[in-house]
């Protein structure tokens, strides 16, 4: 071991691009350090496999997004070292001790490897900023004319506001309690007001935008007219004295079973990935209704939606303010035929506007269509192939599941008899796992 330790030595003098081998183990460093002096390095194409290239040697960096020249380091430490000695002695003995420990093996790890875990925590250092100032980013490489289009603006300008002090929140308990230094909060996502500094020539783009945009808007373009003639759908308001929860939900979609009309329950318990192949087999007709408490707003586009029912449209705030509303009934605005019912007892600010805006584009498109003799017809828009299994069997209603059972018994036998064993298999856990829904029921 202490020959090995003179020829890593040796090898971290003569090669010192490798250094990020020392993540490993000891052995498997030296390991790789041997392999790659006793190797030959070529640059191959990707494209053809030949040989373009050869190379006496070869730097290979860390797999990080921030890597610091070696000679920005010596100051840059120097630096983190100052900043450690001044806050050490405001936390408790505790505290104290956990950072200096975690920042002195951080210290240790760029000496060595040129990178650490967590290293962009140190970059105001590494940038010689000042305590506050703003980060670089991306958009600091773009010329000062250049044009920035925001889509979805009234969600994307909340989402910026929120950017910052959503970071900082989660920062500081890790700057009390003596995981990072303060200039761990320097290491940020800009401020509003450090953003709009980019924003010398923007295009605001949203159905529904909000007072920000339209009070730095100089001009504002509408576009109301669809090529397609489709028409924002009719609303209608019906009255309700129920409040829509999940457990309420999954009774719905209960009663719309026993009544013989095929539904399904979205829900958060159901994973993200198997969400989608739940909307995708709600477009092939594999059932008729899709029941959920968050489910059509922005970025749904299903153009089999004839119909969407909103229940507790009077309650007003989140999901069922104007903005919302207007979301939820343009989701409907896909298919020629579809048609948008508000359940509520009362009128609300919201649902008036809401339907206000909503007839205004509707008169507008239908006098368009009028005018140049379209008659709009349903978005015939491709179903994507199949991405994922549903494993999960909480978004079928109890009273179809006997039914279910009886269709993936036949899906199970057709797997078999093509000989897809792996199918077999997992729609045969699928009814067991339905099997024992029923029993406990």
């Amino acid at each position: 071991m202490q020959n090995w330790g003179i020829f890593l030595l040796f090898l971290k003098g003569s090669f010192s691009g490798i250094r990020f081998f020392s993540c490993f183990s000891f052995p498997l460093y030296i390991f790789c350090i041997c392999y790659f002096v006793t190797s030959k390095f070529s640059e191959i194409d990707k494209q053809t496999g030949q040989r373009k290239e050869d190379m006496d040697y070869f730097f290979i960096y860390p797999a990080r997004h921030y890597v610091i020249p070696e000679e920005d380091q010596k100051s840059a430490i120097v630096d983190i070292l100052e900043e450690l000695e001044e806050h050490l002695p405001t936390l408790d003995l505790l505290e104290s001790h956990r950072l200096k420990q975690r920042t002195l093996y951080d210290l240790e790890m760029i000496e060595e490897t040129g990178s650490c875990k967590g290293i962009e925590n140190y970059s105001r250092h590494f940038d010689h900023r000042k305590p506050g100032e703003k980060p670089f980013c991306l958009l600091d490489y773009f010329p000062d004319d250049f044009l920035l289009v925001i889509d979805e603006s009234h969600q994307t300008l909340p989402q910026l506001h929120g950017m910052y002090k959503g970071d900082y929140s989660r920062k500081k308990s890790l700057v009390d309690y003596g995981f990072r230094l303060p200039s761990a909060f320097d290491n940020r996502p800009l401020r509003f007001e450090e953003t709009e500094l980019y924003m010398k020539n923007v295009i605001f783009v949203s159905a529904t935008p909000g007072e920000y945009e339209r009070e730095h808007s100089a001009q504002v373009v509408e576009q109301i007219i669809r090529p397609t003639g489709l028409v924002v759908p009719e609303v209608e308001i019906h009255p309700l004295v129920t409040t829509l929860t999940k457990k309420l939900a999954e009774e719905l979609t209960d009663y719309l079973a026993r009544n013989e009309i095929k539904a399904r329950y979205l829900h958060s318990d159901i994973k993200t990935i198997e969400r989608t192949e739940i909307i995708r087999e709600l477009r092939l007709g594999k059932f008729d209704v899709l029941v959920g408490i968050n489910l059509l707003r922005e970025g749904i586009d299903i153009p089999e939606v004839g119909f969407i029912g909103i229940l507790d449209a009077d309650k007003e705030g989140f999901l069922r303010d104007t903005k919302s509303l207007i979301q939820i009934i343009g989701r409907a605005a896909r298919n020629a035929s579809s048609k948008v019912v508000l359940y509520a007892d009362k009128m609300t600010d919201s649902i008036k506007r809401a339907v206000n805006e909503t007839e205004r584009r509707r008169a507008m498109q239908v006098a368009y269509n009028k005018e140049h003799g379209i008659v709009p017809k349903t978005i015939r828009k491709p179903i994507k192939e199949k991405v994922v299994d549903i494993t999960d069997t909480k978004h079928i209603p109890k009273t179809d599941i006997p039914n279910v059972i009886i269709e993936l018994e036949a899906e199970m036998r057709e797997a078999a008899d093509r000989l897809d064993f792996e199918e077999a298999i997992r729609l045969r856990e699928m009814v067991k796992k339905l099997e024992r829904e029923v029993k406990v029921a």
